[in-house]
């Protein structure tokens, strides 16, 4: 049985992740964690801080849907006290995810997924194998309007394979240098030479296009979630392989069957 503590129990994600290990029949659910919502719950005690919940409770795994401005202090507890973590909280580094897994003690893993969802993992799968044969490309994002960070980790991480699927070659896209006096960001944010573009708005749970250019013809990749429901596969299977995995692993592409 894996025993599983889920810090930012009390907000949207965190309600389906405490719902879906609740029925998972190889999970226990041991805590949640949220200053939102400490105290007594109605099945499991909530604790104010992850430093609190490892005082009072033990438990295999973290999972991690805060706050960008929260999540690095959580690790910075848990990975040192040998809890592997489980993390779908976007707005991290490459370098600030290397300096926390360093922190992990012998055998512990880190576990970092931009996107939990299959079709998202395909989506960059699918950009990264198109992305040698066009010139062009584009990241468009879509997210609900209370989302914390923009771009999203999963935009983010689409441009960074488009880049390194490129070998370095930049996108021929026209960039910065084309925004008319007064509409600066009409091209969105290059990451890695990729323009990405997002859209918060009530409406939208979370989707994304990559759109390939090169003369005379188009690619356009898309997924669409609208349900969080959509998610917790992915989450399950990141809490049920990090157990057997030590050190840092970005990408649920490095737990799904070939």
């Amino acid at each position: 049985m894996i025993r599983v503590a889920v810090a930012g129990c009390a907000g949207r994600m965190g309600t389906a992740v405490v719902e879906a290990v609740g029925t998972a029949d190889d999970m226990e659910l041991v805590c949640g964690i949220d200053p939102h919502a400490s105290g007594q719950g109605e099945a499991y005690p909530v604790f104010a801080t992850i430093a609190e919940a490892l005082e009072n409770a033990d438990f295999d795994v973290v999972v991690d849907f805060t706050q960008p401005s929260v999540v690095a202090d959580n690790l910075r507890a848990a990975l040192p006290a040998g809890v592997d973590c489980v993390v779908g909280t976007t707005g991290l580094s490459n370098e600030t995810l290397e300096e926390l897994a360093a922190l992990a003690s012998e055998e512990t893993c880190l576990f970092y997924a931009p996107n939990f969802t299959t079709g998202a993992v395909l989506m960059m799968e699918f950009a990264k194998a198109a992305a040698p044969y066009f010139p062009e490309a584009e990241v468009m994002e879509f997210h609900h309007c209370n989302k914390k960070d923009a771009p999203s980790g999963t935009a983010v991480r689409t441009a960074q394979i488009i880049a390194e699927a490129r070998e370095g070659r930049a996108s021929e896209a026209p960039g910065k240098e084309t925004e008319i006096e007064g509409c600066e960001g009409a091209r969105g944010a290059l990451v890695d030479g990729v323009p990405v573009h997002s859209v918060r708005s009530m409406g939208y749970v979370a989707s994304q296009e990559v759109v390939f250019g090169s003369f005379g013809q188009t690619l356009s990749i898309r997924h669409d979630s609208w349900d969080r429901g959509s998610y917790m596969p992915g989450v399950l299977l990141g809490i049920r392989s990090v157990g057997s995995r030590s050190g840092l692993i970005v990408g649920l592409e490095n737990f799904m069957a070939r």
